[in-house]
């Protein structure tokens, strides 16, 4: 059980709006810093005891930076947010460790892992690789998400709580339009019951009917329904990336592939860098993707290889 002072977290979070995700993270990180101040409570620490501990993390623990950026981001909303507490010009030492590369496939391995999948799993990592998605941005979809005409989808309250829309590949049309009939089936059955796909709580709360609604059902919904993790009403969540990271993990062994570190989030990778193979200018792959600094996307022009500018080895002149 929760100690009172994380409950109080926790409250503050979800009256603030952040996802689940980022209360698991955020209360992650004060855990740790809580203990590594001797279980003091944070105001009884300050700004010193932050830059200690995130430097303990770069030159102790060896984090990666984006890793330390995400205990400072925890941090910053415990003391600034919560506590109401300035923490001023930290001054920590900066983690060395670098962002790796990231993983792409070929054309021909896409296409590999796509025909060990059927239905709705193939649905996913078609959105997934079609649409640069991440993971949780693609099981949360809603109906109302996803615009046919304009061939669009638009990701609301992705990573930095933005909202911002993308491309939707037509050869996915059918199957998404036959699974989103399969799911506005489904709702209709679990509102016979009083129940409906979980929302907002606040939203919840002005509109009480909007469970109801077509435009509020997931597109990849659960299989079962669970209490709401805010007021634990009995709803229907979105399908857990569990059972994704499973279905992948058995396509990717079938395809002769579990040599290379493949998960769901190489499917972004992949679409962005065949984008930029292709030609697409690298700001639209930007917004797209969703990054906020250019550089986020810069990545992938590493791993372009002599398809990056028209660029060859010089070896390939003597041969």
């Amino acid at each position: 059980m929760p100690s009172p002072f994380l409950q109080e977290l926790v409250r503050d979070m979800r009256l603030r709006g952040y996802a689940l995700r980022t209360q698991k993270t955020y209360l992650h990180w004060i855990r740790r810093y809580i203990y590594f101040i001797d279980r003091r409570h944070p105001t009884d620490a300050g700004a010193d005891d932050v830059r200690a501990f995130l430097t303990f993390l770069a030159a102790d623990r060896k984090v990666a930076i984006n890793t330390q950026k995400v205990a400072l981001n925890a941090l910053v909303y415990l003391y600034h947010k919560f506590l109401d507490q300035e923490l001023g010009e930290l001054g920590f030492t900066l983690a060395t460790k670098q962002r790796q590369l990231p993983t792409v496939m070929s054309l021909n391995e896409v296409r590999s892992i796509l025909n060990q999948l059927t239905g709705r799993n193939r649905l996913i990592i078609e959105v997934l690789y079609g649409s640069g998605l991440r993971i949780n941005e693609c099981l949360r979809l809603r109906v109302q998400d996803v615009d046919f005409d304009r061939l669009s989808i638009t990701v609301r309250d992705g990573k930095g709580r933005k909202d911002r829309q993308t491309i939707l590949a037509g050869g996915s049309v059918e199957s998404l339009q036959r699974q989103i009939d399969q799911a506005l089936l489904l709702q209709s059955q679990d509102n016979s019951l009083g129940v409906g796909p979980s929302l907002p709580t606040a939203l919840a709360r002005k509109y009480p009917n909007a469970y109801r609604t077509a435009g509020w059902a997931y597109v990849f919904p659960s299989a079962n329904r669970s209490a709401h993790p805010d007021d634990g009403t009995l709803c229907r969540h979105h399908l857990h990336d569990s059972v994704v990271r499973k279905f992948l993990a058995i396509a990717v062994r079938q395809a002769g592939l579990d040599r290379k570190k493949i998960n769901t989030h190489t499917f972004r990778h992949s679409f962005a860098t065949h984008l930029l193979q292709n030609g697409t200018d690298i700001r639209t792959v930007q917004e797209l993707l969703g990054h906020n600094d250019l550089s986020t996307t810069q990545i992938y022009t590493h791993v372009l290889g002599r398809h990056y500018a028209g660029t060859a080895s010089p070896l390939d002149r003597l041969i």
